[in-house]
């Protein structure tokens, strides 16, 4: 099925996949992960009501009981799913996709995701070649709001930030539902409404004209910090007090001043600015790994990593049964931002003692021939004289020297090959830019 991806099910309702499709994999999740218990969540789109409906219909056809947690953030389903011990969870969502978008994120004991290659394989096969035989005991759906319960968990986080004057852009996603009861009413809140048609902007914080409202809001309310969540709150970026938005792999560069006091394991993906291992130093060990959740999680549980994140946001806790959740890096870093604040450092003045490059950022390229293309790009620079300083092949390429280093991956969710670049000078990366660009263009 189109739907079925690396990391979720996910795509256009009722193109990519319907309220019967949706049955189905209601039905054989209980089989999949040996359970007749299904924590189910669920984010405010249009869609999500009818997909949950029919999900809920599949569960209990299949003699399996629902576990209705209701309207929830996707990290909320992650902390009831571990905490109260079931061994499956859905949270429907699309996430950061535009309206027309709903999908999926499944999760199995302890919170941990099941990717494709860990179940979602066998999920697809299941619906393709298996009889669906409604048992003679049908399950039932019990009414499960554990809201209170994870919001008491997260204000075990909430640092004294009264000092710092913050702008939250919550893009009508899920985020709304909680972040009052966090922040209270010292923020300035825009599009702090729950809306599944997201009518100000699409809840992806990473395309640049989505976030323009919170940095005009930055600067208009003269703040401290932007904050802007994505459509289920799993993922969180930020602004400085100039309203530039900040890279969000070098805000976990941030995350290790918070834990200051412990020793251990980070996790970085493979598109990480160098700059984040060179100021955690000695701190922490640094892992590099695929992107993703549905790798990530499971590597900073393997090493047990004190924490973690990702180029696009996401930021992961062992204390957090190594899961992902945007609200609780939120106070984490907001904490670490306080603490400076008060000894007259500025977000953008944290960020320039962390920022030791130029970088492009992802750039993508809609074509074809992606392997073809990434290969031919290894190839140019293991024919030059200069070898790299280190290579990395488990996500794509990533290929350092000493002054400059780029990572060209394909996208595990669309039809993308990403190319991100990086180097010492802006004289240096746009040369480097436009030499890879030239390589892959020629497949296009």
């Amino acid at each position: 099925m189109k739907a079925f991806h690396a990391y979720d099910i996910r795509g256009i309702y009722n193109q990519d996949f319907n309220k019967d499709d949706a049955y189905k994999i209601g039905y054989f999740i209980p089989e999949l992960l040996k359970t007749n218990e299904v924590l189910v969540g669920r984010d405010v789109r249009i869609s999500s009501t009818e997909i949950f409906k029919h999900l809920c219909k599949g569960i209990n056809d299949a003699g399996a009981d629902v576990y209705d947690l209701g309207l929830s953030t996707t990290p909320m389903v992650y902390f009831i799913t571990a905490k109260h011990g079931f061994d499956a969870s859905v949270m429907i969502t699309a996430s950061h996709n535009s309206k027309e978008y709903n999908g999926m994120k499944i999760s199995r004991t302890d919170a941990i995701p099941v990717g494709y290659d860990t179940g979602l394989n066998k999920l697809e096969e299941m619906l393709e070649t298996k009889e669906i035989k409604i048992k003679e005991k049908r399950g039932s759906v019990i009414s499960y709001n554990q809201k209170n319960e994870y919001i008491d968990f997260l204000k075990k986080y909430i640092p004294d930030f009264s000092q710092l004057k913050i702008a939250v852009d919550c893009s009508n996603g899920m985020a709304a539902l909680l972040i009052k009861e966090l922040l209270g009413d010292i923020p300035e809140y825009i599009f702090d409404e729950l809306d599944g048609t997201f009518p100000n902007h699409e809840a992806n914080p990473l395309v640049p004209k989505n976030i323009v409202d919170l940095q005009n809001l930055v600067k208009k309310e003269k703040a401290d910090i932007g904050i802007i969540f994505d459509g289920d709150a799993d993922r969180v970026m930020f602004t400085d007090e100039n309203g530039k938005f900040i890279s969000p792999d070098l805000m976990i560069a941030v995350l290790a001043d918070y834990f200051k006091d412990e020793k251990g394991k980070f996790l970085q993906d493979i598109r990480t600015s160098k700059a984040v291992a060179e100021y955690i130093g000695n701190r922490f060990e640094m892992n590099m790994w695929k992107v993703g959740r549905a790798y990530a999680a499971l590597k900073l549980r393997e090493i047990d990593g004190v924490f973690g994140g990702e180029l696009a946001g996401h930021y992961y806790f062992r204390d957090f049964y190594y899961s992902d959740s945007g609200l609780l890096a939120t106070l984490i870093l907001l904490d670490v931002i306080a603490d400076n604040n008060k000894n007259g450092i500025k977000v953008s003045e944290m960020i320039s003692k962390i920022e030791a490059y130029k970088n492009s950022g992802e750039i993508n390229f809609k074509l074809e021939k992606k392997k073809e293309a990434m290969e031919a790009v290894k190839d140019f620079y293991f024919q030059l004289s200069e070898e790299p300083a280190a290579f990395y092949d488990f996500d794509g390429y990533r290929v350092e020297y000493n002054d400059w280093w780029f990572n060209i991956r394909p996208s595990n969710t669309e039809s993308y090959l990403r190319m991100l670049v990086e180097a010492k000078s802006k004289e240096l990366l746009d040369e480097k830019v436009k030499e890879i660009t030239g390589i892959i263009k020629s497949f296009d």
